[in-house]
């Protein structure tokens, strides 16, 4: 497989998990009581946010770069 063709299938795949997950969770540990001895943490999931514009825009390159690459081939 060409190089062209293999950045475009990247590039739609990573796309559409963009546009399916709007983001990229993760989770960290929150102090709640730290009191002398006494320590109490919780568990916070937080998100990191991707614009559906980025996924669009990876999708619609990553489509150009299959077409191209396919084009070159024939």
């Amino acid at each position: 497989m060409k190089p062209m063709v293999i950045a475009g299938i990247v590039l739609v795949i990573l796309g559409a998990l963009a546009l399916a997950y709007q983001g990229i969770p993760y989770t960290h540990q929150k102090d709640v009581i730290n009191v002398g001895p006494i320590h109490a943490t919780t568990e916070v999931q937080d998100r990191v946010p991707l614009s559906p514009v980025l996924g669009g825009l990876a999708l619609a390159g990553g489509i150009v770069l299959l077409i191209l690459g396919a084009k070159r081939k024939s």
